[in-house]
């Protein structure tokens, strides 16, 4: 199994700082196009990606998030494209994280084992597949396990301690903390992390913290360290970028350049 994310965030605890990492859509709004956002997001700064592949009924996501798909699925965008854009980035850029934010339909469709295999030859460390708790994920885990990929799974803020532990004992490379209840969505900010849900599961022994949704300014990101956690994941407020100038390449490179920049300075100011 890759150790890219256990360096990564060795390394950003020897500097004191928090992981910043932003989610796309791959093959939003084109498969070229999606090609040089990654790109982008890379030469910025983030310090791992979590990407999305299509999907027509992605349940966990806001409105965004799902035009996002909608405009990839529209463009003939497939998951063996998606797949051929990580290959080669995975090429140019051998050390950064990359982890794929999926739905149960696309692994099972494609069969699991078939499906991890060829994620982990694409380069992928970790698969997180939202509509799978951890109660349903043994057969997941497993392929995962098998193929040398990192199951990551999501804490919801009202977790009960039993949950907390199931998902740090199934967790591999980061667990990812649910800023708030509901769907993604940059339009509904976080609330305030729970300090003590995050120490409970690191006394778990839970991989590192990563706190998601509603992750759109750099004062989010501030609060998301200073409550204990290890970074934090940007994807509405992302994506909303790409939304925003689809028809200007340079705008949409220039605007995630400066988002990246400015979330990813936000992690250097709460010391670890």
């Amino acid at each position: 199994m890759s150790q890219r994310y256990e360096k990564m965030f060795e390394k950003l605890k020897t500097r004191g700082e928090g992981a910043f990492i932003p989610f796309v859509m791959l093959g939003d709004p084109s498969i070229e196009k999606s090609e040089a956002i990654v790109e982008t997001l890379i030469e910025s700064g983030a310090d791992a990606l979590e990407l999305g592949i299509p999907f027509s009924d992605p349940v966990a996501d806001g409105v965004v998030i799902q035009a996002a798909a909608n405009r990839a699925l529209n463009g003939g965008s497939t998951t063996d494209d998606c797949l051929a854009i990580l290959a080669g980035v995975r090429k140019r850029h051998p050390e950064i994280p990359f982890g794929l934010l999926v739905y149960a339909n696309l692994v099972l469709g494609r069969g699991m084992e078939r499906f991890y295999a060829r994620v982990f030859e694409c380069g992928v460390d970790s698969v997180l597949v939202a509509d799978v708790p951890t109660l349903s994920a043994d057969s997941f885990t497993e392929a995962a396990s098998k193929a040398g990929v990192a199951s990551v799974f999501i804490v919801p803020p009202n977790a009960s301690d039993e949950t907390l532990r199931d998902i740090a004992k199934a967790s591999k490379g980061y667990v990812y903390f649910l800023g708030r209840a509901g769907v993604t969505g940059a339009e509904r900010e976080m609330t305030a992390p729970l300090s003590s849900k995050i120490a409970f599961l690191k006394e778990a022994k839970s991989p590192p913290v990563v706190v998601g949704f509603g992750i759109s300014r750099p004062e989010h990101v501030k609060a998301c360290l200073a409550a204990g956690a290890d970074g934090a994941i940007a994807g509405s407020a992302t994506v909303s970028i790409v939304a925003a100038h689809l028809d200007d390449d340079r705008k949409t490179r220039e605007e995630l350049g400066q988002f990246v920049r400015s979330m990813k300075a936000a992690t250097r100011s709460v010391k670890q």
